[in-house]
C-alpha cells in the first residue's frame, strides 16, 4: 500500500534551519502535486508550500523567502528546506501527495513530524 514517510523534524533555535523529507512508496506509477502542511496547537492545518509535477510552486505568505520546497521525481520524494526559523513556525508538519492510479489521483498524508523552534 502507499506510504508517505517523513523525516527531518526536531528542535532548533530561532534563526536555525531544518530540512524535512517525505518519501512516497508502494507501487506508485506517478505523483501529482506534493505539498507540506502544518498544524500548531489549537490552530487549523494550513498549507506551507506545494509543488506540482511540472514544478510550479506556491508558498504561504508567512514562509516566503525563508522556506524552499523541491522534489526528486525519480525518488518520489519532496523536501522542505526551512531557514531563518521562528518560534511561530513550531507545529507538526505533514506531507501530502496526489498519487495517480489509472485515471484518478488520490490524496495521501504522512504521519507528521514535529518541528519545535525554541531557545
Amino acid at each position: 500500500q502507499v506510504q508517505l514517510v517523513e523525516s527531518g523534524g526536531g528542535l532548533v533555535q530561532p534563526g536555525g534551519s531544518l530540512r524535512l523529507s517525505c518519501a512516497a512508496s508502494g507501487g506508485i506509477f506517478s505523483v501529482n502535486t506534493m505539498g507540506w502542511y502544518r498544524q500548531a496547537p489549537g490552530k487549523q492545518r494550513e498549507l506551507v508550500g506545494a509543488i506540482t509535477s511540472g514544478d510550479s510552486i506556491s508558498y504561504a505568505d508567512s514562509v516566503k523567502g525563508r522556506f524552499t520546497i523541491y522534489r526528486d521525481n525519480a525518488k518520489n520524494t519532496v523536501y522542505l528546506q526551512m531557514n531563518s526559523l521562528k518560534p511561530e513556525d513550531t507545529a507538526v508538519y505533514y506531507c501530502n501527495a496526489g498519487i495517480v492510479f489509472g485515471l484518478r489521483a488520490y490524496a495521501y498524508w504522512g504521519q507528521g513530524t514535529q518541528v519545535t523552534v525554541s531557545s
